[in-house]
């Protein structure tokens, strides 16, 4: 188990979260042997995948807190039987790993190196942090600890399922440094946060605490996963969909980079500049829910 430390760091710049952010609903089949049990649209609550094969099963993240990770727990072992389980995270982020402990002891827990490196220097910042983000949030992290993988890779990890193979690819820094993509059998990818359906994606630049974003790089990332052609792409939050969420996602940063660039070399503040790309972007995508992530990401590509 990691210790947790106090730590000091900034109040994030979002808004207090009502809702509880909870896990809940059945999983969904969205390719053979593939389900995920969906966000339903709640902040802080992610995608949560359940991958079957013939002989072992693997859970792609757990959602906030031990509350949140016993019941994901519940719902694998329901699909699963007996199989033995596998728990990988696509980042350290509080919503998608910080449920980690309810699998300690009940399946192998995998993360590549960056991502465990991460959750030990970060993880006790964000704990607070969240909490941070009101009662409903601070709830769900009453209890959590903070824990270990059971394997550690480096660059991709292969795990055979029976009759189907999962490749785990560390392709950070990106929206993390260690974020991690889940590929099943080349046509179903699990993207994490570096996709969202719908929503502004977050760009976790929160100085001094946390600036390791690296947004122009994320880019080229969502390039990469773009040739790759999955046919069906589950987002860290928001709808189940194809390859046109990677490119709406790649659309919005690159747009936002442009009029950074833009707007930086013609000597506009940084707050000038959130408040523009703000409104336009708004404008653009405007089906687009959790406007107020758009000034961090501005903020990522002036720093």
């Amino acid at each position: 188990m990691l210790r947790l430390e106090s730590a000091m760091c900034p109040s994030p710049t979002l808004p207090e979260r009502s809702a509880p952010p909870l896990v809940r609903g059945e999983p969904a089949e969205v390719a053979p042997g593939v389900f995920v049990i969906a966000d339903r649209r709640v902040p802080i609550v992610p995608n949560v995948g359940v991958v079957l094969g013939d002989d072992a099963a693997l859970v792609v993240d757990t959602g906030i807190g031990p509350r949140n990770g016993a019941y994901v727990l519940e719902r694998a072992r329901r699909l699963a039987g007996d199989r033995p389980l596998y728990l990988t995270l696509t980042h350290f982020h509080p919503e998608h790993g910080f449920g980690a402990q309810a699998f300690k002891g009940e399946a192998t827990i995998v993360y590549n190196r960056a991502q465990r490196d991460e959750l030990h220097r970060k993880g006790a910042g964000y704990v607070e942090m969240f909490r941070g983000l009101g009662p409903a949030v601070a709830a769900e992290l009453e209890g959590v600890r903070l824990v270990d993988p059971d394997v550690v890779h480096t660059g991709e990890a292969e795990i055979d399922l029976g009759g189907r193979s999962v490749l785990l690819r560390e392709v950070g820094p990106a929206h993390t440094v260690g974020d991690q993509v889940v590929l099943v059998d080349g046509g179903t990818l699990f993207g994490g946060d570096l996709l969202e359906t719908r929503m502004f994606p977050i760009a976790p630049f929160f100085p001094p605490h946390d600036t390791d974003v690296e947004p122009g790089r994320w880019i080229g990332v969502l390039d990469d996963l773009l040739a790759l052609g999955p046919e069906v792409v589950v987002p860290g939050h928001g709808e189940v969909g194809g390859t046109e969420v990677i490119k709406d996602v790649r659309d919005y940063l690159d747009h936002v980079r442009g009029e950074a660039a833009r707007l930086r070399a013609g000597g506009v503040p940084v707050e000038e500049a959130v408040e523009a790309v703000g409104a336009d972007a708004r404008g653009r995508w405007d089906t687009w829910d959790h406007g107020e992530y758009i000034g961090l990401t501005v903020r990522a590509f002036y720093r």
